[in-house]
């Protein structure tokens, strides 16, 4: 191993301490003895909760695989009007957190929101127990509400299964006398078994990260009950615990999705890509088609906006108060500061994979892409308590030394909320990064290296103006996902700091919504960016493969 593989093996391993350390941080906390606290929970909290959850992963799985997988086939092999529209549009709701969506519903759908006072004037009601109506602040909400925001995740990588499936295969099929349902069910579903369990365990990691729609709604899961053990119960023992149980259902989903993929080995032995066949749909066919693509995005984003545009049009001044000046600087600071700085740990993990090829760092890379799948509340229980310790080392060592009390200057800082959001996304910008790398030919690196250029000079002069667009990709959905970030928000933040997460998370726990229907539309607006980003490059991309395959031909 030479000395500049051995530099980078050092770095690799450095940004893998540091993503383990909440993890084992965790272990260890909820290895101390807590023996009454853990028997309480156990008798009284967990069982609840363990089954909260399994029923809200299960309806919430249920909607996003039949939404996601059905109008992911429409767009993809149905000719229908709007289908071009449908195509980017069923990407939208991606852009809403989840609370947000939580935070709107509740208002439309509520006892004094615009659907019960309009059925009470139309009926001439007056109390409820003269009619029945759904009750939002429930289980069946929660999972009405983040099914059809989390659609998208199965929607996303089962559509890019379909558009890169073989033509010459479905032609096959449709010679042998294979109708639309029967090829849709026989040859199309199986091939996208695979990029459909990556969607639905990613859409069930969300939705298991959930803090706040759960909590509006009222539903007690395991991330509720981490939160409330730690604040309300004052037990981090017992908060360690609960989230070690959740991290055991999050390897388990890692697991499942791995398993249920083990053997599918699917190859295509023809280029011929360009041309999918597809059915020409008219009349009440067309029409179902486009209402099937049009309610998701209705529920999952229009109507939930048009209830903020309601809010935010009767407070137009608040856009000047302080303290939402002060919530969006926050926010876009952390936000910017978080994002930069997990791009480059990405780079250097990429880079360093690169460089080395050392089944080691390739190891150090997958090991530092797991905080994605780790829940807010999980990281922060176990950030927090390395963070403190630091800060009162340095706070003692600081005033033995110089006289100077530092107090808490990690946490009271919120650098500790820049760490747990650097753990929780660098999968993101790893991900984006290593993609940009691996176009760029191995045979540049050795021109490089033979004009005397260093691996270090060769990643600044080279590769880095080459993957600018990646980079600035890597920056600009990570930043985004900090912004929306909550229950590690809410658990890391300094005293009396606030963010446009917290700030619409605490004007719903007071019950008053329009406090918080500006910081949520501009946590949506600014979610928009990425999401608009990903459905042109997604589409550029197929469109550039096709039309290469195309000419090929």
């Amino acid at each position: 191993m030479t000395r500049e593989d051995a530099i980078w093996l050092i770095a690799g391993a450095i940004v893998t301490l540091f993503v383990l350390l909440p993890l084992a941080t965790l272990a260890f906390i909820a290895a101390e003895p807590a023996t009454a606290v853990w028997q309480h929970l156990l008798s009284t909290v967990l069982p609840e909760a363990l089954a909260t959850t399994a029923l809200l992963m299960a309806g919430v799985g249920a909607i996003t695989l039949f939404v996601g997988v059905g109008t992911a086939w429409l767009v993809t092999m149905c000719r229908f009007p709007g289908r071009r529209i449908f195509d980017w549009a069923l990407l939208i709701p991606l852009a809403v957190p989840t609370y947000i969506i939580a935070f709107s519903y509740v208002e439309l759908l509520d006892f004094t929101g615009p659907a019960q006072t309009a059925l009470r004037t139309v009926f001439g009601f007056r109390t409820p127990r003269e009619y029945w109506f759904p009750e939002i602040r429930s289980l069946g909400g929660a999972i009405f509400v983040m099914g059809f925001v989390l659609y998208p995740y199965v929607y996303l990588t089962t559509r890019a299964t379909f558009l890169l499936q073989s033509a010459s295969a479905l032609d096959v099929s449709r010679t042998l006398g294979a109708g639309p349902l029967r090829l849709f069910f026989r040859v199309a579903l199986p091939l996208a078994r695979p990029a459909i369990a990556v969607g639905l365990s990613l859409a069930m990691m969300e939705c298991l990260n959930d803090i706040g729609a759960v909590t509006f709604f009222g539903v007690k899961t395991l991330t509720f009950s981490v939160y409330d053990t730690w604040v309300n119960r004052s037990s981090l023992a017992g908060a360690a615990q609960l989230a070690c149980t959740m991290l055991v259902i999050v390897f388990a989903l890692l697991w499942a999705e791995r398993h249920a993929r083990r053997h599918q080995r699917f190859h295509v032995a023809t280029t011929r890509h360009a041309g999918l066949p597809s059915y020409s749909l008219t009349g009440a066919r067309a029409a179902g088609a486009w209402f099937a693509c049009a309610l998701p995005i209705v529920l999952g984003f229009l109507l939930p906006s048009w209830q903020l545009l309601q809010y935010v049009s009767r407070r137009l001044d608040d856009l000047t108060d302080p303290a939402l000046l002060s919530a969006t600087f926050n926010s876009l600071s952390l936000a910017l500061s978080a994002a930069i700085l997990t791009a480059a740990v990405g780079l250097v993990l990429t880079y360093a994979n690169r460089v080395s090829r050392q089944p080691t760092v390739r190891l150090f890379g997958r090991i530092a892409s797991i905080g994605y799948a780790v829940p807010g509340t999980v990281l922060a229980v176990g950030i927090l308590i390395p963070m403190a310790a630091l800060d009162n080392a340095i706070d003692s060592t600081m005033k033995s030394l110089f006289g100077v009390a530092t107090g808490l200057l990690i946490v009271g800082s919120g650098a500790a909320l820049v760490y747990a959001y650097v753990v929780r996304f660098l999968a993101v910008s790893y991900g984006q990064i290593e993609s940009g790398l691996a176009k760029i030919t191995p045979n540049l690196d050795m021109a490089a290296r033979t004009l005397g250029r260093t691996s270090l000079r060769t990643l600044i002069e080279v590769h880095l103006p080459l993957i600018r667009p990646v980079l600035l990709s890597a920056i600009l959905l990570a930043f985004v996902d900090c912004m929306k970030e909550l229950p590690a928000t809410i658990l890391l933040r300094p005293f009396n700091f606030e963010t446009l997460a917290t700030s619409v998370y605490n004007a719903a726990s007071r019950e008053v919504f329009a406090d918080g229907a500006i910081p949520a539309l501009l946590i949506v607006l600014v979610g928009l960016v990425p999401v608009i980003l990903l459905a042109r490059t997604s589409a550029a991309t197929y469109r550039d493969r096709t039309s290469r395959r195309a000419s090929r031909n």
